[in-house]
């Protein structure tokens, strides 16, 4: 996939470092797609058919991958809607990454390309799987 139009050529190396430690490491059934402004992991309508609330006849969304003026953002839903694994992971960043974590609810800012902790990132995609995500998500909706 060509990801030269999702960002600049300064942080297109470690753009496409990070989409393919997420390939090696994302569960089975996820799906990869791609919008134009970023690229995405879905669960594909075929396991969980009602998809996106948001909007209807979508995917349901789980990681984003996007180029933003400043940064790299990586939006996981699960680190959104599960206390445990936010936990989780802001433990594990502090323990083995030198710089203070930049985080909104879903997003990890990346700013500084060169200190993406790509482990941290293929173990914290591990840590879901659809079927997981599906609960986690259709539990919250209640």
């Amino acid at each position: 996939m060509d990801y030269t139009t999702l960002v600049d050529a300064e942080r297109l190396d470690s753009f496409t470092h990070l989409i393919d430690v997420i390939d090696e490491h994302l569960p089975e059934g996820f799906e990869k797609t791609t919008d134009g402004h970023g690229v995405h992991y879905v669960v594909p309508l075929s396991i969980y058919p009602p998809g996106y609330h948001v909007t209807p006849g979508k995917p349901l969304p789980f990681i984003s991958v996007i180029a933003q003026k400043r940064h790299i953002g990586l939006y996981h839903m699960g680190i959104y809607s599960n206390p445990e694994l936010l936990r989780w992971f802001e433990q594990q960043y502090a323990e083995r990454v030198p710089t203070k974590l930049d985080m909104g609810k879903s997003c990890i800012r990346f700013n500084n390309v060169k200190r993406i902790p790509f482990d941290l990132v293929g173990e914290l995609v591990e840590q879901m799987t659809p079927a997981q995500w599906i609960d986690v998500y259709a539990g919250s909706r209640g």
